[in-house]
């Protein structure tokens, strides 16, 4: 099987890990946090974090061959439940009918301390 390790040219690379991973009909989107290309967190409350990893997301399934149409699956990690309401406020604007199958939890720490972090998985 072809295995193909993808990073976008827009996002900041880290060395731990890959933007995202191909192989024959899938791609596993790394989860985003809220960070801006140079790798800071982007100002604003959990609206504009929801929205920034959503932006995230699109330029590395962009850069893998997909896009927000082709995704079958998103997890969401969220800080505090508390942020749900709003968050999926964002989410119902930005992510585009049929939506994917999802997951939201509340995770017990993030990178960074930021308060949201977003992984897809996309057909290609």
């Amino acid at each position: 099987m072809s295995v193909q390790k993808i990073n976008s040219p827009e996002r900041m690379l880290v060395p731990m890990y890959s933007h995202a991973v191909k192989i024959p009909g899938l791609i596993f989107c790394s989860g985003q946090t809220p960070m801006d290309s140079a790798g800071n967190v982007v100002p604003g409350d959990i609206k504009a974090h929801t929205a920034q990893c959503l932006s995230n997301l699109t330029e590395v399934l962009t850069a893998a061959g997909s896009s927000w149409d082709k995704v079958v699956k998103v997890n969401i990690y969220l800080k505090s439940m508390g942020d749900y309401p709003a968050m999926n406020e964002e989410y119902i604007k930005l992510i585009p009918d049929p939506k994917p199958a999802r997951t939201c939890i509340q995770a017990g720490g993030l990178p960074w301390d930021v308060d949201i972090e977003i992984e897809a998985i996309a057909a290609v």
